[in-house]
C-alpha cells in the first residue's frame, strides 16, 4: 500500500507541475467515463492491515460546473490477518473477492482549470464473497451484501479536449460484520487509485480549440470553436478578447495596415490602435513607408514628433540633422526658424550651422550687417559680417540669368593679360555678386578691339577671360561655375574708329547662365 500510495503521489506532483501546460476545460453539460486502478486497504476488526488490488469503472454526468452525479462501481480484494487462530476464528487469513457498487455525488473545486480538483460521497451496496487461509470459502460459498458509503478526492488533469488522468484517494465505509467481528470503530477500506477519464461531446462551457475561449463565448462573438485563430492573424481567440482587446474576427483590427499577429509579435504595437505612438502617423506607414519607430513618437530623437517631421516640417524622422548643416531639426525649427531641409536657408554661402555657432550672423539674413556684402562674401574675403563699416561696396553687380553684365573697370596691361591694379574694386564687386547667388553659373567673355590680325586678339581675350577667372578661384569661387572664353573684336560696343571707341570695346562681360 505505502508503495502505490507513493507512486499515486509521485504522479499527482508531476501532473501539477505541468498544469501550466494543460488544458483547460469544464465537466458541465458532459457525459464522463472513467477506468481507474490501484490499490486497498481494509481496515478490518483483526490487527494485521495488507494490501489488496482494485479497480473500477465511473460513469457519472455534469449538471453544472461545480456538481456531477454518477455511478461508480467495479472489483476489490479486501485482504487482512490475525495474529493467532481462536476457537471463534480458526484462521489467520482472510479475503473478500467484492463488488461494490454506488451512486456519487462529485462537487468540483476548480471548474474550468487544467487541473479540477474535487470531492466525491456516495452510498451503495456492495457484494461479497469471504474466503480464508487457503482461498476456502468461509463459511460457504455465498455472496452477501452490505452497505457501503464512498468519500474521497482527487483532481482530473485534462490532457486533451476528451481526456483527463485522474487520480483519487478515498474511504468507503462498510457493513460491521464484513469481518465477521462487531467493534466500535468503523470497518471500510482505504483506496487510492489513478487511471483515464473520457469526456464525451462537449459543452459551452468547454474550449474545444484550447484559446482560451469557452465554445458559448466562441458562439456570442462569431469565432469558431474548432479554429484557435478565427481570422488567421497568428494570435489565439483568447489572446485578442482577454488580453490585446482586438478583434479575432478581423486580421488587421485598428486598420493601420499591419496585422494584429505582426503588431504583438514582431513590432511590439498595439493592434487596437492605428497609431501606437501617438505621434499622427500610422503603425503601418511608419514600418512599410517611412522605417520609423512605431512605438516611439520621435525615432531620431531630435525634439520633433516623427508626425511633426513628415507632415508638417517636411524633414527625416530618422535624421537629426536633416540638411547636414550642424543644426539639429528641433534647433531649426523650434529656436532658428531657419529651414531644416537646406543647409543654407538665406542662400549667403555659410550653412546655418556655420553661422549660428562660428560666426554668430543671423541664418536668415543674406547680409547680417546690411553693409552691402552679403554674410558668405565677408567671410570668404576676411571682413566682418557683423560690421558694416568693412563692407565698402557702391553700386553693386546684379546677377540675372540671361542677363550679360560688363565689368566696367577691369583692365588689363597694354598687348597683355595681366590685369592691372585698379581693377580689384571691380573684381571684388563680381567676386561678391557670385557669392551672392551661389546657384548661378558665368561665361567670362573677353573682347577687344580691331587692331591686329583676329587670331591674335581672340587668343589674347580669351588669356584676359582667364586672368580674372584665375583671380575669382582664388577668392574661393569654384571652378565649376565658370567658363572663360575668348570673343576677339566680335560685337564691338562701340566705335572702333576712335581711342575712345577702342577702349570700350577692350573688356570683361559676365554672360549669366
Amino acid at each position: 500500500m505505502r508503495t502505490t500510495m507513493a507512486a499515486v503521489a509521485c504522479l499527482a506532483v508531476i501532473v501539477l507541475l505541468n498544469a501550466e501546460t494543460a488544458l483547460s476545460q469544464s465537466t458541465q453539460g458532459r457525459w464522463m467515463v472513467g477506468l481507474h486502478g490501484g490499490a486497498n486497504m481494509w481496515t478490518s476488526d483483526f490487527d494485521k492491515y495488507k494490501i489488496g488490488p482494485g479497480g473500477e469503472v465511473v460513469i457519472r454526468y455534469g449538471i453544472n460546473r461545480t456538481i456531477s452525479l454518477g455511478l461508480m462501481g467495479g472489483y476489490e480484494e479486501l485482504k487482512t490477518e490475525q495474529s493467532t487462530t481462536t476457537t471463534e476464528f480458526p484462521f489467520i487469513y482472510q479475503k473478500l473477492k467484492a463488488i461494490p457498487a454506488a451512486l456519487v455525488l462529485t462537487i468540483h473545486f476548480a471548474p474550468l482549470t487544467s487541473t479540477n480538483w474535487y470531492f466525491y460521497v456516495g452510498g451503495g451496496a456492495m457484494m461479497y464473497q469471504r474466503l480464508v487461509d487457503t482461498g476456502i470459502p468461509y463459511p460457504d460459498d455465498a455472496y452477501r451484501t452490505t452497505y457501503i458509503i464512498p468519500a474521497g478526492v482527487g483532481f482530473d488533469a485534462f490532457l486533451s479536449n476528451n481526456v483527463a488522468l485522474a487520480v483519487s484517494a478515498g474511504f468507503t465505509n462498510i457493513g460491521d460484520w464484513v469481518d465477521m467481528r462487531e467493534n466500535s470503530s468503523p470497518d471500510g477500506y482505504i483506496t487510492a487509485k489513478a487511471g483515464l477519464n473520457f469526456y464525451l461531446g462537449s459543452s459551452d462551457a468547454d474550449d474545444n480549440d484550447e484559446d482560451g475561449l469557452a465554445n458559448g463565448q466562441e458562439r456570442r462573438l462569431g469565432t469558431n470553436p474548432g479554429n484557435p485563430d478565427t481570422d488567421g492573424d497568428l494570435l489565439k481567440d483568447g489572446e485578442e478578447v482577454n488580453r490585446y482587446r482586438s478583434n479575432p474576427l478581423k486580421t488587421d483590427t485598428d486598420g493601420d495596415g499591419l496585422a494584429d499577429g505582426d503588431e504583438v509579435l514582431k513590432y511590439r504595437t498595439d493592434p487596437a490602435r492605428f497609431d501606437t505612438d501617438n505621434d499622427g502617423l500610422s503603425d503601418g506607414e511608419e514600418v512599410t513607408r517611412l522605417k520609423t519607430d512605431p512605438t516611439k513618437a520621435d525615432t531620431d530623437g531630435d525634439g520633433l514628433s516623427d508626425g511633426e517631421e513628415v507632415l508638417r516640417v517636411k524633414s527625416d524622422p530618422l535624421r537629426v540633422d536633416t540638411d547636414g548643416d550642424s543644426l539639429s531639426d528641433w534647433d531649426e525649427v523650434r529656436v532658428y526658424k531657419t529651414n531644416p531641409n537646406v543647409a543654407d536657408t538665406d542662400a549667403d554661402a555659410l550653412k546655418d550651422g556655420d553661422e549660428v555657432k562660428n560666426h554668430r550672423t543671423d541664418p536668415l539674413k543674406v547680409d547680417t550687417d546690411a553693409g552691402g556684402v552679403n554674410d558668405g562674401a565677408e567671410v570668404q574675403r576676411g571682413t566682418d559680417p557683423l560690421d558694416p563699416r568693412d563692407d565698402n561696396v557702391a553700386a553693386p553687380i546684379v546677377l540675372q540669368r540671361g542677363a550679360s553684365v560688363l565689368l566696367q573697370g577691369v583692365n588689363f596691361a597694354s598687348g597683355s593679360a595681366t590685369l592691372t591694379r585698379e581693377s580689384e574694386g571691380t573684381l571684388e564687386k563680381a567676386f561678391i555678386a557670385l557669392v551672392a547667388n551661389p546657384g548661378l553659373k558665368v561665361e567670362i567673355a573677353g573682347y577687344t578691339d580691331n587692331t591686329g590680325s583676329v587670331r591674335v586678339n581672340e587668343r589674347l581675350s580669351r588669356q584676359r577671360a582667364e586672368s580674372v577667372m584665375s583671380w575669382l578661384v582664388r577668392k574661393g569661387i569654384d571652378s565649376s561655375r565658370m567658363t572663360a572664353v575668348g570673343m576677339g573684336p566680335m560685337d564691338p560696343i562701340a566705335s572702333n574708329s576712335t581711342p575712345e571707341g577702342r577702349a570700350k570695346n577692350r573688356r570683361i562681360e559676365f554672360h549669366v547662365k
